[in-house]
């Protein structure tokens, strides 16, 4: 069973944050500034998920985009929904005299 883009590509960016972080917790100054470590963790995190994880985005984004292709758009179906209304036997036309 093949995993979904999307949470491969998650899974990965959470990695890319959780990693560094842990890392950085092994210095002593940031146990202290737990936040600063945070936002570097963030800073290396983003930089290496937008230098590595660019096919994994691809294909989410790829994957997501097939999910939502088959759908029809609500402005379709309506002007189906009047045409055929339009059409039935006996349907008066705007156009036409009574």
């Amino acid at each position: 069973m093949k995993a979904r883009p999307a949470i491969v590509y998650s899974v990965l960016r959470i990695l890319a944050f959780l990693v560094p972080f842990g890392i950085l917790m092994l210095f002593p100054i940031f146990r202290e500034l737990y936040w600063l470590a945070a936002v570097f963790a963030a800073l290396i995190g983003l930089s290496l998920s937008l230098l590595f994880l660019r096919r994994p985005l691809a294909e989410a984004t790829a994957d997501l985009g097939n999910r939502r292709a088959p759908r029809r758009p609500a402005a379709e179906v309506d002007a189906e929904a009047e045409d055929s209304a339009t059409d039935e036997p006996g349907a008066a036309s705007a156009g036409e005299p009574r």
